[in-house]
């Protein structure tokens, strides 16, 4: 794919993406500075570099001819990481530039089986969508899902660059026996969002906040018409999160809104605040929220979902 406009639009424009420091892993610092001449100089910095200095130019060579990119001068701060976060990176700052293309990983995990519609999801393991530290293990722990969050734990300055790590993480990575779930964000974000995934078919969609079964609608219109553009028949299925007292009220609307909703869950971080009232322990603020969801549920066939549990620093769940 090309870029907007020629490369002399853009000399002297500088750009960067990802994370470096010594706490940082299993990431990488881009930084690009746009010129009209020279060709393309590309500076590596690692740790690891007189293994793999040679493949990381390659990879940051193959993003530059994807935007069509012939002179500019880019250094790597790299922290050990994979191909799939520095292709992810470095189009994070192209796109910063102003360049339109895709640079995703040519490869792509051996395919496997749909998710199933009424399987497990007991253990959902949340994993920052900008961190790429968190992705590279996360199968070995096991669990039910992992979820890929583009949401609350993403910054708002860092959402452009998350969804592209997420999508390459899709892409590239073995989750093992996991479902591979991502949560989008609210709204139209949450659709830009779906623009970058859904080509690399995630499990299953959570949407968090929702309130209607319009918030519900939107979002599945927009993976099928996605779907149907890029000829993909697999399943994407749909989880609601009621995160407020109107979104409780609506919790049976919301739970028969469309065939491709396989459970409804709920946030009572967010739901308490809502009703502005403390959370506590014993949840008795949120017991009819809980029921609601269940009974709605029930009534709907799809499966109900408890919230995470929120106090980190009780590992034993006694408090």
């Amino acid at each position: 794919m090309s870029r907007l406009s020629g490369s002399n639009d853009h000399d002297g424009q500088y750009a960067e993406a990802g994370r470096r420091g010594e706490a940082v892993r299993s990431d990488v610092f881009v930084s690009i500075e746009m010129a009209s001449s020279g060709g393309l100089s590309i500076e590596v910095v690692s740790k690891t570099g007189v293994l793999y200095s040679d493949s990381i130019r390659d990879d940051l060579q193959r993003v530059a001819d994807a935007f069509g990119v012939q002179h500019a001068s880019i250094r790597v701060e790299d922290q050990g990481a994979l191909p799939f976060v520095i292709a992810a990176r470095a189009e994070a700052a192209f796109r910063r530039l102003g360049f339109r293309g895709d640079g995703r990983p040519p490869q792509r995990s051996d395919p496997r089986a749909p998710s199933p519609r009424d399987r497990l999801r007991r253990s959902r393991l949340y994993l920052p969508g900008n961190e790429p530290k968190f992705m590279v293990n996360a199968g070995l722990h096991r669990p039910d899902a992992v979820i890929l969050d583009l949401e609350d734990s993403v910054h708002p300055a860092e959402k452009d660059a998350a969804r592209l790590i997420v999508r390459n993480a899709l892409r590239s990575l073995d989750f093992g026996t996991s479902e591979r779930m991502v949560r989008i964000n609210q709204h139209e974000l949450g659709l830009q969002d779906l623009a970058e995934i859904v080509s690399e078919s995630p499990d299953l969609v959570l949407i968090p906040k929702t309130e209607t079964a319009d918030d519900v609608r939107r979002v599945d219109a927009r993976i099928r018409e996605i779907q149907k553009s890029e000829a993909l028949d697999r399943e994407v299925w749909l989880m609601p999160i009621l995160e407020s007292a109107l979104g409780i009220e609506n919790a049976f609307a919301i739970a028969s809104s469309s065939d491709h909703i396989v459970a409804l869950t709920i946030g009572l971080e967010d739901y308490t605040a809502d009703l502005g009232v403390r959370k506590t322990f014993e949840g008795d603020e949120s017991l009819y929220a809980r029921l609601r969801l269940v009974n709605a549920a029930a009534a709907a066939g799809v499966q109900a979902i408890d919230s995470v549990f929120g106090d980190v620093g009780d590992m034993d769940g006694l408090r």
